[in-house]
């Protein structure tokens, strides 16, 4: 099976060693590129939580991070992960399993992450926002060749359903 992963070079070196293993043909196409917006500190005391909802967001935060938080929400288990570990991890992988399982009052919370990040928790719960950096489509000059496509962003899959309409 010949499988595009379109994740950054760096991100789906792993997924695509794994699936070469397994005998398929891959082929890496990355259709977005992440690019940090500043340098600065970023000061995470006095928040009762500090949320991340993407690898990408994780490891800028956990970079530029001054103090220590509370306490940490990821939105998965890769997330929490390239944090440094998170004392809350939803059943459900997106802001809304979030939200859902955040305990109330939740205090002063922080969202660290992409600019242009989705406001679900952001609007609920009256939080501080930080945009940690952006995301650059990368739309290549003809839809990619495969039998399977992984998208892992919902970047991703606009820049698919814009090569594709094409």
């Amino acid at each position: 099976m010949r499988i595009v992963v379109t994740r950054t070079r760096e991100q789906s070196a792993e997924l695509a060693r794994r699936l070469r293993e397994l005998g398929h043909e891959v082929s890496v196409l990355p259709l977005v590129a992440i690019e940090p917006l500043d340098d600065g500190p970023i000061e995470v005391t006095g928040y009762d939580w500090v949320v991340v909802t993407s690898v990408n967001g994780a490891k800028e935060l956990r970079r530029r991070m001054q103090g220590r938080p509370k306490r940490v929400a990821a939105i998965g288990r890769a997330t929490a992960a390239a944090f440094g570990g998170a004392d809350l991890v939803p059943a459900v992988s997106t802001q809304e399993g979030l939200l859902a399982e955040l305990p109330r009052p939740a205090g002063r919370v922080l969202f660290a992450g992409a600019e242009g990040a989705r406001r679900v928790l952001i609007d609920e719960l009256g939080a501080d926002f930080v945009p940690l950096y952006r995301t650059r489509e990368l739309v290549p000059p003809e839809p990619p060749a495969g039998d399977l496509v992984v998208l892992a962003s919902a970047s991703a899959a606009r820049v698919l359903g814009r090569t594709s309409a094409a």
